[in-house]
């Protein structure tokens, strides 16, 4: 049996490993003293760097947080509504979005494998100054249109306890150049059945080859597009797996924030990212399929 490739740091994706290095090593704005601390404290930079790319290398980390789930889409949800249809109804829930525009050509593009359709994102930009303050605006525009909504994170929607994700917002960053010229994003994504059956911090592991998940902000422009995704008990709550959550407001990002439903209203809160339910899924977002070189 051939043995796999060992991919080392002069490969190309060895050496785009490097260049995070380089990338991250420059904004740190070292001076001279530091930058040779680092260099006298080599060994325990190994160790750490090597510890670190273990974890992040390794698909079975946290495998046992996986649980078997019965749980679906039960309300009427079963893929996305034409794209025009969802920009119509951005445009009459946000005026701000009203000039707004999205790329015509991606819908008739092939579909990512584990997709469900795809969806459009208004740029977090437009609706408010920071991520946190978008999250509010569509929460309360949720509440708005559904009659009532639970916060159970009430008065803590805010820079010093949510922030996204690394691999998200970088997702999202690269997105918009590619649909530059536009401010509807179009996104492939699914809605959390792929990862009903896993902790937050396990489906992160195994969203692989671009996957990520998606956010507060993303998952709630999505049930005001689609309400009928979350309109009964047993629905597959969503988890947001492309946000963290710092309970304390101290610097510990342990939670994730979740939407659910209970007592005929909607509900926001958070959950800690390994606990493992059967009645919730992280929704994630898959990157652009690539058409083979003619």
């Amino acid at each position: 049996m051939p043995q796999t490739a060992l991919i080392t740091a002069d490969d190309p994706k060895g050496r785009q490993a490097v260049d995070l290095f380089r990338a991250t090593y420059n904004k740190l704005g070292l001076d001279e003293e530091r930058a040779q601390r680092l260099n006298e404290n080599g060994g325990e930079f190994q160790k750490g760097l090597k510890v670190l790319i273990e974890q992040l290398t390794n698909p079975d980390q946290f495998a046992d947080e996986e649980v078997e789930s019965q749980y679906g889409y039960l309300s009427g949800y079963s893929q996305p509504k034409p794209l025009a249809e969802q920009a119509s109804r951005l445009k009459e829930l946000f005026p701000e979005l009203a000039q707004t525009t999205f790329d015509t050509t991606i819908e008739g593009e092939a579909l990512p494998p584990n997709a469900e359709g795809r969806f459009l994102i208004p740029d977090w930009r437009l609706i408010a100054k920071t991520y946190p303050e978008a999250v509010q605006v569509v929460l309360d525009k949720i509440k708005e249109v559904r009659g009532s909504l639970y916060n159970y994170r009430d008065g803590q929607i805010d820079e010093a306890h949510l922030r996204q994700h690394a691999k998200k917002e970088e997702f999202f960053l690269e997105l918009s150049k590619m649909q530059s010229g536009h401010n509807l994003l179009v996104i492939a994504a699914q809605f959390g059945l792929r990862h009903r059956d896993k902790s937050v911090r396990r489906a992160r592991v195994v969203m692989f080859g671009g996957e990520c998940g998606l956010g507060a902000f993303e998952i709630g422009i999505m049930l005001l597009t689609h309400p009928e995704r979350l309109e009964n008990v047993d629905d597959l709550w969503i988890d947001c797996a492309g946000d963290e959550f710092n309970p304390g407001g101290g610097g510990d990002f342990s939670e994730s924030p979740c939407f659910g439903f209970d007592d005929d209203e909607v509900w926001f809160g958070t959950l800690v990212v390994v606990d493992t339910s059967d009645d919730s899924g992280s929704a994630s977002v898959f990157p652009p399929v690539v058409s083979p070189q003619q």
